[in-house]
């Protein structure tokens, strides 16, 4: 079937010599207005019938017009652009979402416009990173999906893609982030707390995150305004990143739910003090902080860790990172009762999900006790009977209770004995 010259209605045909189904449509050149035919090539006449009311629907579209030939990278760069410029996110932020990107525009796909992107080429690639971490992969693929759902709802494609496309398996182990025996974390503070600030810089630090829950990056971003000594509270609302080798202090914490006010602990208290004493008595401390090095700016979480690896080889405790600090302070908090959603909030948690796939094994670990406590008050309100140890389940289905046997009720029997 035939068109004339420059018909918004494009055609489909079937080329015998290539055993293809062809859509054709006319488009405008945009430096010469002069209409230009375009062809493309399918394997059925359905999958060309769609190609071509994708176009037509963008061609009376303005907004798709507007924006006619952006590229998947483009677009993406737009997005971030406007939270940027929307106060949406913070520095920290996006300078983790420019990391993310930056992983993501090696690839070439990136390049092609996003209205010529099928769904297997977005599969394809999605599956070159299978060998990132299950975290990186969930982000880059959060990516993905927040371009071409941004791209549907503002009209510039027809289908979305992404959701023919299924989540890659990541092939790398998860890095168990593991917590200090009761022991070891004995062993840890009664080592560091007989330290001076001379010998061990770091301690007050630690000692944070152990007994309050800190990311390592919060914990350093503290200064003396951020310390209320007559509530006994911390106010943390800000952290330090590092970024291609280079800290930087950003305006907010990893996350909105990360700000936060915590109670400072009594066994905490007189090491907070140690630390503002110790901070007003530096003279290149504009800012304040609680942890600055004498040399630099800011403090460096790798100097840190390895001050950390020091000390647990000495100790001979199993190495660990800042990190298992943090996780530590959880550990502890679910053992001693705290509930999730508590939890959720002293660890600056988005969502209370995150605090029960974190500390999963956890949480497991001490279900049994629960679930105790919840026959035992099934029992305390009489609506349970307390079990007698003497009562036995026969293999026969009798049961024996206290020397008087019944047999329990079936279909054929229903009698005593």
């Amino acid at each position: 079937m035939s068109r004339a010259k420059g018909s918004n209605e494009g055609s489909i045909y079937f080329r015998k010599a290539r055993n293809k189904w062809i859509a054709q449509y006319y488009d405008y050149d945009p430096v010469t207005l002069e209409p230009v035919k375009k062809t493309k090539s399918f394997d059925t006449p359905e999958k060309a019938r769609r190609y071509l009311q994708t176009i037509m629907y963008q061609k009376e579209n303005p907004v798709y017009i507007e924006k006619n030939g952006i590229t998947l990278k483009d677009l993406m760069n737009t997005i971030l652009q406007n939270k940027v410029d929307s106060n949406m996110i913070s520095e920290a932020q996006q300078l983790r979402v420019e990391a993310i990107q930056k992983n993501i525009f090696k690839g070439e796909l990136v390049n092609k416009k996003i209205e010529d992107i099928t769904p297997d080429e977005i599969q394809r690639f999605l599956n070159t990173f299978s060998k990132y971490s299950e975290s990186s992969l969930k982000k880059i693929i959060g990516q993905f999906r927040q371009a071409f759902n941004y791209a549907f709802d503002r009209g510039y494609i027809l289908r979305n893609p992404m959701a023919q496309v299924v989540r890659p398996k990541s092939l790398k182990e998860n890095k168990v982030v593991r917590a200090m025996t009761l022991d070891e974390e004995n062993k840890f503070v009664n080592y560091i707390q007989n330290k001076t600030l001379k010998e061990c810089p770091h301690k007050n630090e630690y000692l944070i995150q152990l007994f309050m829950g800190l990311r390592v990056g919060e914990c350093l971003a503290l200064n003396v305004h951020d310390i209320d000594l007559m509530n006994r509270k911390i106010y943390v609302h800000k952290t330090l990143t590092n970024f291609g080798g280079e800290t930087r202090m950003s305006d907010s914490p990893k996350t909105k739910a990360g700000k936060r006010y915590l109670p400072i602990p009594d066994s905490l208290y007189p090491y907070i003090v140690e630390q503002m004493r110790y901070c007003e008595s530096q003279e290149e401390n504009e800012e304040k902080l609680l942890f600055k090095p004498p040399q630099k700016k800011y403090t460096d979480e790798r100097n840190v860790n390895k001050t950390l690896t020091k000390i647990l080889s000495e100790l001979k405790i199993e190495h660990m990172g800042t990190h298992s600090l943090r996780h530590t302070y959880a550990t502890r908090a679910i053992e001693a009762g705290v509930t999730p959603v508590v939890l959720q909030k002293l660890m600056g948690h988005t969502d209370v999900s995150i605090t029960l796939n974190t500390y999963t094994s956890v949480f497991d670990k001490y279900k049994e006790t629960e679930l105790e406590k919840v026959n035992q008050y099934y029992i305390d309100k009489n609506l349970l009977q307390k079990p007698n140890l003497d009562n036995v389940m026969l293999d026969d289905g009798t049961l024996v209770l206290e020397g008087k046997a019944k047999v329990i009720e079936t279909d054929e029997q229903n009698k005593e004995i």
